[in-house]
């Protein structure tokens, strides 16, 4: 090798380490952010509301409704009573006739099948001095109520 092969081989050698230890302590600076997302469930399960009615439903005779809840959800939930509703089945029996009452407040419901005591209420038959309401002996009274 030749004195100029020799100045240019180490000079070359002498290239290769300036540019390789350069890449050594180069890096890219950025900037960063992201996001995560999940979802929640898309609807539950209605809770089912019980009324049970005592027996004797008369004129003028307010019996008592007891209102209770069931909840198959996994949660627990909350419940308001509203809206009492009496419906017959006989014609004649005029479901005008009746009040229906509902407990007021919120009551909370625990998740499970053991029914949760929501309150009571009272079924009366208007007694009416002017009508007769025959129709309603041995007539089928329900009582529906909702959850708001």
């Amino acid at each position: 090798m030749t004195k100029k092969n020799k100045i240019a081989a180490v000079a070359m050698s002498a290239a290769l380490v300036a540019v390789g230890g350069g890449a050594a302590y180069a890096y890219w600076s950025t900037t960063g952010g992201g996001y995560g997302s999940g979802t929640a469930a898309a609807s539950t399960s209605p809770v089912t509301i019980n009324v049970t009615v005592d027996a004797g439903v008369a004129p003028g005779a307010p019996q008592t409704i007891t209102y209770t809840a069931t909840n198959p959800n996994t949660s627990n939930t909350q419940v308001t009573l509203a809206n009492p509703v009496v419906t017959t089945g006989v014609d004649g029996c005029l479901p005008a006739w009746f009040t229906a009452t509902a407990p007021t407040g919120t009551t909370n419901v625990p998740a499970g099948p053991t029914a949760t005591a929501l309150g009571t209420g009272t079924l009366t038959l208007v007694d009416s001095a002017t009508v007769n309401q025959d129709a309603c002996k041995g007539a089928s009274i329900t009582v529906t109520v909702t959850s708001k």
